[in-house]
């Protein structure tokens, strides 16, 4: 599956690209580990099948930094999509288990250091959404 995996971030995500896939050879009687070299969303990874006994869990996650609400949709779509899951405050999971924090420029840029009322009203319209919303950030943050 981590085969899988790296060749569906490298179609759908930027700057994502598998480098090398190595598989072992096969032991009578035993599962064979394959191993994925990959670039996902800039990250350098190396990901390999070690059998159903591991499983991924949030300890894992990528952060997608995004310009603006249509890469949001975009990318929350891909991401979510046969079988992904959406979560709080920009989180999700692909079909793969793996996390995600898809998080537009916006979101950052109004947030800033959260010491002002405006940076706080961003956070606090943030842990009430799934998905992002461009829209509902910049409201937040002139107090609309």
């Amino acid at each position: 599956m981590a085969v899988e995996a790296a060749q569906f971030y490298a179609e759908h995500l930027p700057n994502s690209a598998v480098t090398r896939v190595f598989t072992p050879r096969a032991e009578p009687d035993r599962q064979v580990a394959e191993v994925v070299e990959f670039t996902v969303a800039g990250h350098e990874v190396t990901g390999l099948n070690a059998g159903p006994e591991f499983q991924l869990n949030e300890a894992f996650s990528f952060y997608l930094r995004v310009d603006g609400q249509d890469e949001v949709d975009r990318y929350w779509e891909i991401l979510t999509a046969d079988g992904g899951e959406p979560g709080p405050c920009g989180w999700c999971k692909d079909k793969f288990g793996v996390s995600w924090k898809v998080i537009p420029r916006e979101l950052e840029e109004l947030s800033g250091d959260y010491t002002t009322a405006a940076n706080q009203r961003v956070c606090q319209a943030m842990l009430k959404m799934g998905k992002i919303d461009v829209a509902e950030l910049r409201a937040a943050y002139d107090g609309a």
